[in-house]
């Protein structure tokens, strides 16, 4: 399927982009359901919508396969990744090796300061004003927040990826409950039950309310993936 069909389904960056931001925009358009899994689509033709070389291009595509977000090929396109349920197993299972103790080893780390900008993001994240964008970004920084104290910088880099890769399925998962007035509210009950449990400092607990919230929102992306039932 040509990339141009139906119109452009990637925003024209500025000429001072680099391969960072066009990684951002290619990763928001398949995110968003613009570029679908399992689509081919041209590199050229990307790099002609987004307004750069062909380089920053390739370079960011690169950074996108790392995330199991495409599939490259020795030519000039590329394939969007299919959703399969072996991957969001692989992702979850991978997550809950980490982020259990690294989150009950930060509880006791985090000062008030800390706490302050969880709440920040916790109040977008629930903001029924907020932009789709707006609340993954709010998501993905509520959880690393919580984890940040006891992260090491390969700890991150690992969880970066594993989160970019989960989202897709998030967002399969959540996109018929957008218009729903209550899923804001439903948002804000799940994240604040594990900020409850990090306020409490232990361990055990935190990271058994981590391993809770893995669970849980692996189960809803499986389902998603799984045939609508008659």
């Amino acid at each position: 399927m040509s990339v141009t069909a139906g119109g452009e389904i990637v925003r024209p960056l500025t000429p001072t982009s680099v391969p960072e931001q066009v990684a951002k925009e290619i990763r928001r358009s398949i995110l968003a359901g613009r570029l679908r899994p399992g689509q081919s689509f041209s590199l050229r033709e990307i790099a002609a919508q987004l307004g750069v070389s062909f380089i920053p291009v390739r370079e960011a595509l690169r950074d996108l396969e790392a995330q199991g977000l495409v599939i490259t090929s020795p030519g000039k396109s590329a394939m969007v990744a299919p959703l399969s349920h072996d991957d969001v197993h692989g992702i979850y299972r991978l997550r809950r090796r980490i982020e259990p103790e690294l989150a009950g080893r930060a509880a006791a780390l985090l000062r008030d300061e800390d706490f302050a900008r969880i709440e920040g993001h916790l109040a977008m994240l629930a903001d029924a004003a907020s932009g789709i964008d707006e609340i993954y970004e709010a998501h993905h920084a509520f959880h690393l927040e919580l984890l940040r104290p006891a992260a090491t910088t390969w700890d991150v880099r690992i969880l970066e990826r594993l989160w970019h890769a989960a989202e897709r399925y998030v967002r399969l998962a959540f996109a018929g409950r957008d218009s729903d007035p209550d899923e804001p509210h439903r948002r804000w009950c799940a994240h604040h039950e594990l900020l409850l449990a990090t306020r409490t400092c232990d361990a055990r607990k935190v990271a058994a309310a981590t391993r809770k919230h893995l669970a849980d929102n692996e189960r809803i992306a499986v389902r998603a993936l799984d045939p609508i039932a008659p």
